[in-house]
């Protein structure tokens, strides 16, 4: 299980921006590292949104994102980030959080400084924490890395919709100082704002590509220009699974059938069948 962190630093140290297709299941992990993307992202709303068919309001628990995760990253070889959101509760709960995702395989653990229940980054209600408290948990987090946890720490903050754009460059500013090794300033508005803040902080930075969301849509290679690491995509692999469903359900609902658009030999090898009956063949006596 070591050096999983240090797989995602040499892709991060590559020249070109790391492009995140993000996960909500061990099948969608699965299916990106097999599309040829590097590494992957569990999202918070979409596994929310898998497991238990809820918003992304704080409503799942540690332990169901601990176990959808350590799920995700069996998965998969490449490496795995993954919604932390505040940690679960205080500095400690930080701590345990960043250890046992750390346990459960992921590269790197992200952490926002909004107030529990949590929201979506681009939907309405969010509040944070105070500075102190915010800085109080990236270095809780970076502490836990230090105390031998193979992970890396990813530092968010919302402080754009609640303050201004400004106050989110001083927390991520912080962050970086602290020891974060990726830092997150979740929704600018415009290109301007997406061009000062990585013009002012220092790092690796994240851009959340969110269809629909407020943040201007941009291909990577402009995502790149501007100065960011990692162009994460949230929400498209949830999106499109979403639509193809309710198309196939509506088709059903007229008394046709779906035409298949994958055969069921394919089905069954990407779900591993023929893996199995291979492996299966090993012990046939």
């Amino acid at each position: 299980m070591k050096n999983i962190s240090d797989n995602l630093r040499k892709l991060l140290n590559q020249q070109k921006i790391l492009v995140v297709p993000a996960c909500f299941d061990a099948l969608s992990a699965n299916l990106i590292e097999k599309a040829g993307f590097s590494a992957t992202f569990m999202s918070g709303f979409g596994v929310s949104a898998a497991k238990l068919a809820m918003p992304d309001t704080g409503l799942i628990s540690y332990g169901e994102i601990v176990e959808q995760g350590r799920n995700i990253c069996a998965a998969t070889s490449i490496p795995v980030m993954g919604d932390g959101d505040t940690g679960y509760g205080n500095v400690l709960n930080v701590k345990r959080t960043v250890q046992g995702y750390a346990q459960a395989g992921f590269a790197a653990v992200m952490i926002e400084d909004q107030i529990w229940p949590k929201r979506c980054g681009h939907t309405k209600g969010k509040q944070v924490v105070d500075r102190a408290e915010a800085l109080a948990r990236i270095q809780a987090a970076v502490d836990a890395r230090e105390e031998g946890n193979d992970i890396l720490i990813i530092a968010r903050t919302d402080a754009r919709a609640t303050h201004n754009l400004d106050e989110a460059i001083e927390r991520a500013i912080k962050f970086v100082e602290l020891g974060a090794d990726i830092n997150f300033v979740e929704a600018p508005e415009s290109i301007t704002e997406m061009k000062t803040y990585c013009e002012s902080v220092p790092g690796v930075k994240m851009a959340n590509m969110l269809e629909g969301g407020k943040t201007p849509f941009l291909p990577p290679s402009q995502l790149q220009d501007i100065g960011y690491g990692i162009a994460a995509y949230p929400l498209t692999l949830l999106n499109t699974a979403i639509h193809a469903m309710q198309q196939a359900l509506t088709t059903l609902g007229t008394e046709q059938h779906p035409e298949p658009v994958l055969s069921f030999e394919e089905i069954k090898e990407i779900v591993g069948f023929n893996s199995y009956y291979a492996e299966e063949e090993r012990y046939q006596t």
